[in-house]
């Protein structure tokens, strides 16, 4: 599997993508409109046609045997400029009184906008089948590949917003405790109106006091930064590279934002640039371990492209591929890449 960035013949696939991701996921919606535009816009950046903080880098998993699209990820050179960006924030207020002896410490929900201009990884969804052989590591993780090789394209830190929580009905217990009350719509219709950028109506309905949780239900206090069940794997993923909970959530379903200083990405910070050597044999990576892998990025902007290899490929500042592997990578002898460790290293392995 190697990782492209999107073509003009892809939308049939993208329209498959949004139609499989189901609620939650509000940057695919199941619109062949949207998803043009979404398409259209990440081949324009690709090109180099817009304005830098305009861009969005939009990217398709393939697999090579059958030329199929097994999911797509993307990178947002920074949000909330085309349209507002709302977020609650997570606060406290103090209520106190010296003489009946109370301190009473509240958690609130303050409307914000304090994110827009932070650049965002989005759009992450591997379809069920390929959900196996790192696939979600190699299509995750291939974003900070290009964040480590085009750094001046994005803000000084990067955030993620992760899906809310919501039970098997896709029932959100933020939204029905809070959402439904302000807005006479199911989740799903809200949801889908956000996807396709329609979002006036938050800014006209949404209360602009703070949200005091504890009126909330008990079920919707407990879901506030929770992710759905579907997303843990993705935040630990997220996690485990340097990303942290940073205060905010989302206005429907609660769903934690997380963010980093891209700068100390692991992936991005432990990164190294090597010299290719081209044979006909080497090391085949062993996808169903969880070690001895690494990314592989051809360094390329218009044709990028990522891949994984055996880590015992890499030899000193020398990178040896086999004649498919450059072909899958676009190098040839003698061209420079840059690799990572697919994962952390942990405590066990010195």
């Amino acid at each position: 599997m190697y990782i492209r960035p999107v073509a003009p013949t892809d939308i049939d696939a993208l329209c498959t993508m949004a139609k499989n991701s189901g609620v939650g996921v509000t940057t695919l919606p199941d619109n062949r409109q949207k998803m043009q535009a979404k398409l259209d816009k990440a081949v324009a950046s690709f090109k180099k046609e817009l304005p830098e903080k305009d861009r969005l880098y939009l990217f398709a998993m393939i697999d090579p045997a059958s030329d199929e699209i097994a999911g797509i990820c993307a990178l947002e050179a920074s949000i909330g400029h085309d349209d507002i960006w709302y977020n609650y924030h997570v606060g406290k207020t103090v209520h106190a009184s010296k003489d009946i002896g109370v301190h009473k410490i509240t958690k609130t929900l303050y409307l914000s906008n304090d994110l827009t201009g932070s650049s965002e990884i989005c759009t992450l969804f591997l379809m069920p089948d390929f959900r196996k052989n790192q696939n979600g590591q190699l299509l995750s993780k291939s974003r900070y590949m290009f964040l480590a090789e085009f750094q001046e394209l994005f803000d000084r830190d990067i955030i993620a917003e992760m899906r809310g929580f919501s039970d098997e009905q896709g029932h959100s217990p933020v939204w029905e405790s809070l959402g439904r009350h302000f807005f006479q719509m199911e989740f799903s219709d809200a949801d889908y109106l956000t996807g396709l950028g329609n979002k006036a109506f938050i800014a006209e309905l949404m209360p602009k006091f703070p949200i005091y949780v504890p009126m909330l239900s008990k079920n919707a206090q407990e879901a506030i930064g929770k992710v759905h069940p579907d997303t843990e794997p993705a935040l630990s993923m997220l996690k485990a590279e340097g990303f942290d909970f940073n205060g905010y959530v989302d206005i429907f379903d609660g769903g934690p934002t997380v963010t980093a200083r891209i700068a100390n990405i692991r992936a991005v910070k432990e990164s190294n640039v090597y010299t290719v050597a081209v044979q006909d044999e080497t090391p085949t990576p062993d996808l169903t371990r969880k070690d001895g892998l690494s990314l592989v990025s051809n360094r390329r902007f218009e044709d990028y492209r990522v891949s994984l290899i055996n880590t015992a490929a890499i030899d000193g500042t020398t990178l040896h591929l086999s004649t498919a592997q450059a072909s899958d990578l676009q190098v040839t002898a003698g061209d420079s890449v840059r690799a990572v460790a697919l994962r952390p290293r942990r405590p066990s392995d010195d």
